[in-house]
């Protein structure tokens, strides 16, 4: 069976976690995640004539980038944002449509697009997602997925993101679209870590990081089977650690293991043990594997 999934695909670029680092360790030019919002753009009608599906496809779209750049010292970054058509495409250089273009810095780049990138166009006039329906091995079944690819550029650096942007349509009066996973909180040390307050951590650790409780805000939902009949599923939401000073492991959590039960979230933070007092930043990004995500960031002013 198919899921709905929208994934961040491969970085591609000099600065890529290489063999030697540890991803975990945000020290360069990255594009952490892409949220899309909404996350699933639900028609209450499945067909596959654009025709019918022309407000789904047109719907504004917010695409938001986490674009950490620790050591570009506040440079401008050039970004471009395409449609693509082919998913195994993952720096979208094949048939491809610009959504968007400009110069950013690290941080967080907004980017509003409307109409939404399925009412983009190729050179011959063809809908970019009544392309990737075409060519889509399951005519559509369990969602339409189109890639969107984002590139950016600082000095000799740069990236290549992909993210999947999801169709989906109503093919039991059972079905719904999909809502943003979103983060209760964290703890840090077992007490809260507000986003608002630069919490203060000395010596060698480790320390340990764990969220707060969002068991009660895993979805519900359902998809088609091959033989046409709904399947009740839940989310198992995965949660991806990275901060710009030291390791932290293990640096993916959740999702569910082989019994079907879900993994636990509780990991630990090392700075290295030639670390200068500083700032550090954390990230915690949260995908609940059906196309939604999104991030919480927080501080730390260590000192060894």
């Amino acid at each position: 069976m198919r899921h709905l999934s929208v994934v961040l695909g491969l970085l591609l670029c000099s600065a890529c976690v290489g063999p030697e680092d540890n991803p975990s360790n945000v020290k360069d030019l990255r594009v952490l995640a892409i949220r899309m919002d909404p996350p699933e753009l639900f028609s209450d009608t499945c067909s596959t004539d654009p025709a019918a599906l022309i407000g789904t496809l047109v719907r504004p779209v917010r695409v938001t980038a986490l674009i950490p750049d620790p050591a570009g010292e506040g440079r401008d970054l050039d970004y471009t944002l395409w449609a693509c058509v082919d998913p195994g495409d993952e720096t979208c250089q094949g048939e491809r449509v610009e959504l968007a273009r400009g110069i950013t810095k690290g941080g967080e780049l907004v980017i509003d697009l409307s109409p939404g990138p399925g009412a983009a166009r190729l050179e011959d006039g063809t809908l970019v997602a009544q392309k990737v329906l075409a060519e889509d091995t399951y005519r559509g079944l369990g969602g339409v997925r189109l890639p969107l690819v984002l590139w950016v550029r600082g000095g000799d650096e740069q990236v290549y993101a992909q993210k999947l942007m999801v169709y989906g349509c109503r093919f039991f009066p059972e079905m719904k679209p999909n809502e943003q996973p979103e983060l209760p909180g964290l703890l840090l040390e077992g007490q809260p870590w507000e986003v608002e307050v630069a919490r203060e951590l000395s010596g060698p650790g480790p320390f340990k990081l764990e969220p707060q409780d969002f068991s009660s805000r895993e979805e519900p939902y359902v998809v088609p089977s091959f033989d046409l009949k709904p399947v009740q599923l839940e989310e198992s939401w995965e949660l991806s650690w990275m901060s710009t000073l030291g390791t932290i492991s293990p640096n993916n959590t959740g999702g569910a293991d082989l019994g079907g039960g879900e993994e636990r979230h509780n990991v630990e933070w090392r700075p290295p043990s030639n670390a200068q007092a500083q700032e550090v930043r954390f990230w915690v990004v949260v995908r609940d594997g059906r196309g939604g995500m999104s991030w919480v960031t927080r501080t730390v002013k260590y000192t060894p």
